[in-house]
């Protein structure tokens, strides 16, 4: 009888060690399944980049200077202001203007020589000029669009043209001094 209950326990073990191997091998598979799965319905590394906030330093930017760059698809222009381009668009008065903005409400306080806007005019679309240059700065110190002829002053609000709405603002926020997150 004792021959009998150790073949008895054998099989059991047997038993128990080809439903552990059957159950492993069952979740190695599903595994195998399920991950490619859920990392596909991720964004990939390019949609992330897109849409992810990027960092900029200001300090090779030279007072007068303007500079272009791309977020998230649309062009953005960041310019270091000079004191004559601060003090005429404070002195604007707002109730001059199509979109009602002052200046301070367009720049970060205590940063107010950089401005950072969207760079599409407002009316169709149009890419101003005013960043290189030469370019023509239009009538306000700022930037024109020569399709329609739009003038935007040196702190993006529009000031004569067809256009309706001043350069939009991104969001962006001061990380040190001289560097911005722009999203």
């Amino acid at each position: 009888m004792a021959h009998a209950t150790d073949t008895k326990s054998t099989e059991t073990t047997r038993r128990d060690f080809l439903m552990l191997a059957t159950g492993a091998a069952g979740v190695v598979g599903l595994g195998a399944v399920v991950v490619p799965l859920v990392s596909q319905l991720a964004p990939d590394a390019q949609t992330v980049a897109a849409g992810a906030p990027i960092d900029l330093d200001l300090t090779p930017i030279a007072e007068g200077q303007a500079i272009k760059l791309f977020w998230r698809g649309k062009l953005i222009f960041v310019r270091h202001r000079t004191k004559k381009e601060i003090e005429e668009a404070r002195a604007v008065d707002v109730a001059t203007l199509k979109d009602p903005q002052t200046d301070a409400q367009r720049v970060k306080a205590g940063h107010d020589q950089f401005l950072v806007v969207y760079g599409n005019c407002t009316h169709l679309g149009c890419v101003p000029l005013g960043n290189a240059p030469g370019d023509p700065k239009g009538d306000f110190d700022g930037w024109f669009c020569p399709c329609h002829g739009s003038h935007y002053d040196s702190s993006g609000r529009i000031r004569k043209g067809p256009a309706p709405l001043n350069l939009p603002v991104p969001p962006y926020a001061f990380n040190a001094d001289a560097k911005i997150r722009i999203g």
